[in-house]
């Protein structure tokens, strides 16, 4: 086998041949349709089946890049793990988003798996869509990636001004459009009928809350994908590469949702550092663009942001840590001081 297999796609270079995309789709199918057994019937997850799961699903990744670096070498499983630590960063957030909509709307925590199973499918298919949109953006010319940059650039900015004006995040359901529409042209029950979307009441289909759950998380999903794509994109060019790292990031989601839930709303400079990250690869694309003009101008190596992204995120752990720690502590009386 070579260590380097490359295949043209339409004038992107990727090592995605048609062999690798089915083997890498049929498995993403059989993971989701194992979800949704385990999710047929609704019960509450328990942390050791949570911490099991996420642990599966964080070995996945690591045993895919060990065989993409020895069958393609260093540098595309070096690709493949720095986009995967900035999808799952990003998808961290996603998760807190999940969090505060699953608490506007009520929903039972039985239930929750199956709303975030149907808010992962959805954000697979969207991230699939607008992968193939960047890919043709960036067929069409090197205007692509300082596109892309500032998208990210603009994105890290509303982000660092939201987290640096200290307003907690929330969720207004009577603000979204698409919830308000639903509402308007189609009966909704009051109360929750299982794991039913859609039920026959007054001799007329309605829709349960948990079909208005469902519909808020995938709206949501549109606007992360805006943001998570272009990201990956700063990090690999490669169409299959920049699949697998949403697909791999987005599978453990639900089984991370329930070991994370205590400590989603502790990580308070979360935001900080997702801000600084995206805002480091927009400009990683500005240079990138701008080297392809001027070869003067210094390129940022894929291995030098896998560092910088292990360091922020690390940074704002510890800070978030400390921050909690600081404020636990019962403030001293004067006295004592």
């Amino acid at each position: 086998m070579p260590t380097e297999a490359t295949l043209s796609m339409a004038n992107l270079e990727t090592i995605g041949s048609p062999k690798l995309w089915t083997i890498t789709v049929a498995g993403l199918l059989l993971l989701l349709a194992v979800d949704f057994m385990l999710t047929r019937r609704p019960h509450d997850v328990r942390m050791r089946e949570a911490v099991g799961w996420s642990i599966f699903y964080l070995a996945l990744p690591l045993a895919f890049g060990a065989y993409l670096w020895g069958a393609f070498g260093s540098g595309v499983a070096v690709e493949f793990f720095t986009g995967y630590v900035v999808e799952k960063s990003l998808s961290v957030d996603n998760l807190f988003v999940f969090m505060l909509l699953l608490a506007a709307f009520a929903v039972p925590t039985a239930l929750a798996q199956r709303v975030l199973l149907y808010g992962i499918i959805g954000a697979l298919v969207l991230r699939a869509i607008f992968i193939a949109l960047g890919a043709a953006v960036l067929q069409s010319g090197t205007w692509a990636f300082l596109l892309f940059g500032g998208i990210l650039i603009v994105t890290a900015w509303k982000i660092l001004k939201d987290a640096l004006s200290g307003e907690e995040q929330k969720v207004d359901i009577s603000s979204m459009r698409t919830i308000r529409l639903l509402r308007r042209f189609i009966p909704v029950t009051e109360d929750y009928r299982g794991s039913h979307l859609v039920v026959r009441e007054g001799g007329r289909r309605a829709l349960t809350p948990l079909a208005l759950a469902t519909v808020a998380v995938f709206a949501t999903d549109i606007v992360f994908a805006v943001d998570s794509v272009p990201a990956v994109y700063g990090v690999t060019e490669d169409p299959f590469i920049v699949f697998a790292t949403n697909a791999f990031a987005l599978l453990g989601l639900r089984a991370l949702y329930f070991v994370l839930q205590g400590v989603l709303s502790k990580l308070r400079h979360l935001n900080h550092g997702l801000g600084l990250i995206l805002a480091f690869i927009g400009i990683k694309l500005v240079l990138h663009w701008a080297h392809g003009i001027w070869t003067w101008v210094p390129e940022i190596p894929t291995l030098l942001s896998l560092g910088v992204i292990i360091v922020v995120l690390a940074t704002v752990t510890i800070t978030s840590v400390y921050a909690n720690r600081r404020d636990a502590e019962p403030a001293s009386s004067p006295t004592e001081r």
